[in-house]
């Protein structure tokens, strides 16, 4: 099915949210790189979403983007549909006792300042991750301590075919920055408890997380985040560091110095340019540690030119 037909097939089923071709990816990622995606359909409501996922073919992809903090996408852009939740449609937050329910599109750390208003404890750990709370149940996103597997309850997903799912905590069989769950699950809602605290003290609690990061971490470029998974009983950073590569550059992209797990967009980079630093620095712990990094980093879409060889060659 062409562009054309495919656009005129979703128009005609009753949508309420936005359908656009060839929309650009870099300016909704945090990395700022990127092709566009060949459709950008931006649901209004988890209904919304249920139908037009109903109504698509099965042939034609489906790539699901939040905020784009932890997403590289490559430079030839994404096939298919790329769905995108907006925090209108699935931004909501509300207190039940010490419970949270809140849209998926609602960025972590504005969930977790609603816990805080509403003096529940726990979820405090969300200020020190960037991103949305549906990246945070796809990958079981923590931080100092805590995990999201530790306060979820639930959650509501709608699987490819439109049909609506709720899963308890238990049914994503977490593990670290990982989860089982159906890999096709877009999640709409989660649910989290937490227990009584003193608002004063969750925000003072914030407060310090945001000066840790702010102190450890270049949170004020063009990053995504931290690049790579720590392997068992390992930190990635340290590795890196051992292997020679902070301050590493290719092109645009370099290895941070500041904390040398995060990769940076210097101004002009490329996507291929933040691929092959990252290959490169995989292929540097690798031959020094004998270990293999993971990306922790969503790779997406098609790359402009030949695809990036996994654990490149040493770069000058």
């Amino acid at each position: 099915m062409s562009q054309s037909d495919l656009l005129t097939h979703l128009s005609g089923i009753g949508l309420e949210g936005r359908l656009e071709p060839n929309q650009r990816l870099a300016d909704i990622t945090w990395f700022r790189v990127g092709g566009p995606a060949e459709i950008l359909f931006t649901p209004r409501s988890e209904a919304d979403l249920s139908r037009f996922l109903e109504a698509l073919p099965e042939e034609v992809p489906v790539t699901v983007i939040g905020l784009g903090s932890n997403t590289l996408v490559r430079d030839g852009g994404v096939k298919g549909v790329v769905i995108r939740l907006s925090p209108r449609g699935f931004g909501h937050a509300a207190v039940e006792g010490m419970r949270l329910t809140v849209g998926t599109a609602l960025p972590d750390v504005k969930a977790a300042r609603a816990a805080a208003d509403a003096g529940i404890a726990g979820l405090a750990f969300y200020r020190g991750i960037p991103g949305a709370i549906g990246g945070a149940l796809r990958m079981n996103a923590g931080a100092y301590g805590t995990e999201t597997k530790d306060r979820l309850v639930s959650a509501r997903a709608v699987d490819r075919k439109g049909a609506v799912h709720v899963l308890s905590a238990a049914d994503f069989g977490f593990s670290y920055r990982h989860s089982e769950a159906p890999a096709d699950f877009i999640f709409t809602e989660a649910t989290y408890e937490g227990e009584p605290g003193d608002r004063d003290a969750i925000l003072a609690e914030m407060n310090d997380i945001t000066e840790r990061r702010e102190e450890t971490q270049p949170i004020k470029a063009r990053t995504g985040g931290s690049t790579f998974k720590n392997p068992p009983g390992e930190k990635a950073w340290q590795l890196i560091d051992a292997a020679g590569c902070r301050g590493l550059t290719i092109g645009g992209a370099q290895m941070s110095e500041l904390h040398c797990n995060f990769m940076l967009n210097l101004g002009e980079a490329t996507a291929d340019d933040l691929e092959r630093l990252g290959e490169t620095v995989r292929g540097r712990v690798r031959e020094t540690s004998g270990l293999s990094l993971d990306w922790e980093i969503k790779r997406v879409g098609e790359p402009a030119g030949e695809p990036v060889p996994a654990f490149m060659g040493a770069a000058k």
